[in-house]
């Protein structure tokens, strides 16, 4: 049976649709847009200039892996992606490997600048730091993943740069420090031919002083540049002669290269320990840091890289994560209102070291424990136990307020 009201509201729907046809002078209904996904340009773009590592050889295990620094970096951007998700904030990264032939660092700032990128992550040498960051000028954060030479923190630092790596002095304070507690207190410096052997046996120097520590002896290492795949070592005999008739509770050998260093350690006359560049160091990460998390960050690295993370790994890591973090707290990534935040007393940066790390005004140091490792195993970290300070322990390393040269330009 046919229902005659149907029929009216149906009749009266077709003629409501034939008044609204564009014919008829009406414009149609346009169907609603999707939303767009997010532009690219709207992520936080952060550069990465590095030289990258050759290929390891087969009989150095120890050799730094090809990606070293670049992995820190995607592990580093991961991290900024998740936090930023409660901001809805989003970064991208920028790599640009210095080789042989291509461009300068300089180069290779200018053109991340370019298109319109305003946080470079540097893993160079701190020539080559200086010169990007004089390059970059003051709207451009320059953050010094690398470099430990004390002089980018002194005479020759910048406002625009920032230290995520640590000071030589740093380093050589935190195992004085270590020596101090164990009651070390003779030192036997070897100090190695390269130009960065001699800045660091001046850090080492420094810190002896500092901490009321004493040089009984010191010897350059007289047995040349040692050729790992030559086996061009010295012999026994020759080491025993070599340290034959000294008094010194430690040998501190001063060999960044990592050349001869491993060849120290048991080949002396009276049983001693070994450290500095190599046998007990200072430093900023070791596959051994289980503790403060760090374990889950070990786990996190490995399935991102596939290999073990290294310090520089970090260090870059510790970078993008400092852009990442200034910009979650201040909601902004604007470098005019990012630089300020990160020397303010509000900015922390959580890193797996057990207190949230800073930046010092004075210089742009990040102020951080570091810690005192063997190879396979933690030793110890630093600041030590009962090393006190009006601020905050973590300046007992590395140069502090008042002894600062640091007049920003």
């Amino acid at each position: 049976m046919h229902d005659p009201a149907r029929y009216l509201r149906a009749a009266a729907i077709l003629a409501l649709a034939a008044s609204a046809a564009p014919g008829d002078g009406a414009r149609a209904q346009e169907p609603a847009a999707a939303p767009s996904p997010p532009a690219e340009a709207a992520a936080t773009h952060v550069g990465l200039i590095y030289r990258p590592q050759p290929a390891p050889s087969s009989y150095d295990a120890e050799a730094p892996p090809e990606d070293e620094g670049v992995a820190g970096a995607r592990m580093g951007i991961a991290d900024n992606n998740t936090t930023g998700r409660f901001t809805k904030q989003t970064f991208a990264l920028d790599e640009i490997a210095l080789v042989e032939g291509g461009p300068s660092a300089v180069d290779a700032a200018k053109a991340l600048m370019g298109k319109g990128i305003r946080f470079l992550v540097l893993a160079l040498p701190a020539d080559e730091v200086l010169a990007v960051s004089e390059a970059a000028g003051p709207g451009t954060v320059v953050l010094n993943a690398q470099a430990p030479d004390d002089r980018l923190r002194g005479p020759d630092c910048r406002a625009n740069m920032f230290h995520v790596a640590p000071s030589r002095a740093m380093l050589t304070d935190a195992l004085a420090q270590y020596l101090t507690v164990m009651r070390w207190r003779k030192l036997f410096l070897i100090v190695g031919p390269t130009d960065a052997d001699k800045l660091y046996a001046d850090a080492m120097r420094n810190s002896a002083r500092k901490f009321a520590l004493k040089l009984t002896a010191e010897k350059p290492w007289t047995f040349g540049p040692l050729a790992k795949a030559r086996g061009d070592t010295p012999t026994r005999a020759e080491a025993m002669v070599f340290t034959r008739g000294l008094d010194y509770d430690v040998a501190v050998v001063a060999d960044e290269e990592a050349d001869w260093g491993d060849y120290v350690p048991y080949r002396t006359v009276d049983p001693r320990p070994v450290a500095g560049t190599q046998g007990l160091v200072a430093t900023t990460w070791s596959p051994v840091l289980e503790t403060w998390g760090a374990a889950q960050a070990q786990n996190r690295f490995r399935r991102l890289s596939g290999r073990l993370m290294r310090p520089l790994d970090y260090q870059v890591w510790a970078a993008f994560r400092v852009v990442g973090n200034a910009a979650t707290t201040t909601k902004s990534t604007d470098p005019a209102v990012m630089i300020p935040a990160l020397t303010e007393p509000t900015f922390g940066l959580p890193a797996y070291k057990g207190v949230s790390l800073s930046f010092r005004p004075w210089d742009h140091q990040l102020r951080q424990p570091l810690i005192v490792v063997q190879p396979r195993a933690l030793v110890s970290v630093a600041p030590e136990q009962g090393f006190l300070h009006q601020r905050t322990p973590l300046d007992t390393l590395g140069t502090d307020l008042p002894e600062t040269t640091c007049k920003f330009k």
